[in-house]
């Protein structure tokens, strides 16, 4: 009998949850100092972090959150599983563990949905660092997205098969050597049957592709909130094999913050932390030291409930 690889190890952080609408909203929140929030995209989870949290909660207070429908959180059948319901529910956390002085750290949806929880508490947020991500509309959107779009057969394939996430383990790296049985398992453990996997199909659902959509006028403000932002310090590391947020993305995003320092990584595709995460973390360091806050009376670790 075969046995399964073991992922908890490398994900050894102490589980936290918020009551959100009813449903448990999961996150980490290690270490203390300033603090900076992990927001991750899809099919992924706070897991994808584990690195990043790992070595920064040394210096750092380091919050990474689970997105209702993903990782630990909740998985409710009937649930606005949009984009404006994720931004208020990221919103919710920061306003209730009263977080100041952020820096947003984001990838993929992470983008859209952590700078529209900016944007809400603009008085909170003070650094941005993006990974592969976009905050704004595009008319671009990859053949493999596309057919997971597809009536019934996206649904069949993306929530049923679970298509979208084993193959993102795949299409998403460069360096596959990375993509160890556990860290495969690691990944994967959240959506694990048709009901678990939900929040995946309907984050493929929610790309807003016309202004007939849903989640259109929600994108267009957030992206015409972008510029007031600029203000703030920005960094882009980018893989530039991403195939889905093409360095394109990244060019695109330079148009809203052309002050923003850019890290391009010539051999790391979508997942670049999983990809480069030791080549990320200094260039992290290194951006958060050279853009120092002002020290506050009461650091942000003495207000975790």
């Amino acid at each position: 009998m075969s046995v399964r690889p073991d992922w908890r190890s490398l994900y050894p952080f102490l589980p936290r949850e918020l009551e959100i609408g009813g449903h448990r909203y999961h996150y980490v929140d290690e270490g203390q100092g300033d603090v900076l929030l992990l927001v991750h995209g899809n099919p992924t989870w706070s897991f994808y972090w584990r690195n990043l949290i790992t070595k920064l909660s040394k210096g750092y207070r380091v919050i990474a959150v689970d997105h209702i429908g993903c990782g630990l959180s909740d998985k409710p059948r009937d649930y606005p599983y949009m984009l404006a319901q994720h931004v208020a529910n990221l919103g919710q956390l920061v306003e209730e563990l009263n977080l100041e002085n952020i820096t947003l750290l984001a990838h993929d949806w992470g983008g859209a949905i952590g700078t529209g929880a900016a944007l809400a508490h603009r008085q909170r947020f003070r650094r941005f660092v993006m990974f592969n991500t976009a905050a704004f509309r595009s008319d671009r959107m990859p053949w493999r997205i596309r057919v997971c779009r597809i009536p019934l057969l996206g649904k069949l394939a993306v929530q049923g098969l679970n298509a979208f996430a084993r193959a993102a383990i795949v299409m998403a790296v460069e360096h596959h050597d990375r993509m160890t049985p556990e860290v495969k398992a690691g990944l994967l453990a959240p959506y694990d049957s048709w009901s678990h996997r939900q929040a995946i199909y309907r984050f493929v659902e929610d790309i807003p592709m016309s202004p007939r959509h849903p989640s259109y006028e929600t994108l267009l403000a957030i992206e015409r909130g972008l510029p007031s932002l600029a203000e703030h310090p920005w960094m882009f590391i980018w893989g530039m094999r991403d195939w889905c947020f093409s360095p394109h993305f990244l060019e695109r995003f330079l148009e809203f913050i052309p002050q923003g320092e850019v890290h391009k990584l010539d051999d790391a595709g979508h997942y670049v932390v999983e990809d480069a995460y030791e080549r990320v973390i200094p260039l992290v360091e290194q951006f958060l030291a050279k853009h120092p806050l002002e020290v506050a009376a009461i650091r942000s670790g003495a207000n975790r409930p």
